[in-house]
């Protein structure tokens, strides 16, 4: 069975921007995660680029795309949480170097491999609508690793 996924298409006009989001602050102490071992279709990579405003305050995430770079921003403060870095390859996209925030006062870090795998989760859920997919079962197994609930 295929994972649901938006049924709209993207178009520079429904782009979320930096400006949009407003109040965004850089990773202050942007460390190296491994890239997740993952290829995204064009199709994916349309409704990545598209980006995603947090919609209520149940929704934590802000994200947009410059170029080929992610950003991901926590919605209630703005400071950047994620970069991810995506280069083409031959069946679409894949993350070519990702960084997580490693101040500890701006959040909370875990372990490299449960890192990479949030970031997936995040693309999955909160940019292509899919929660059930590869990213977010990666995730259910670094949290089960680790005793998370």
């Amino acid at each position: 069975m295929c994972p649901a996924r938006h049924a709209y298409v993207v178009d520079r006009e429904s782009q979320v921007t930096r400006d949009d989001l407003g109040g965004l602050t850089p990773l202050a102490a942007p460390e190296s995660i491994p890239p997740p071992e993952r290829v995204w279709n064009e199709a994916d990579w349309d409704l990545i680029q598209r980006g995603h405003k947090s919609a209520d305050m149940d929704d934590k995430w802000h994200a947009s795309v410059e170029g080929r770079r992610l950003y991901l921003h926590r919605s209630w403060t703005g400071r950047g949480i994620y970069e991810a870095e995506f280069g083409p390859v031959p069946d679409g996209w894949r993350i070519t170097s990702a960084v997580v925030e490693g101040h500890s006062s701006s959040y909370r870090r875990q372990a490299d491999d449960y890192e990479s795998a949030l970031l997936e989760a995040l693309i999955d859920g909160k940019l292509l609508g899919v929660y059930d997919g590869p990213g977010h079962q990666r995730l259910a197994r670094a949290r089960n690793e680790r005793g998370m609930s």
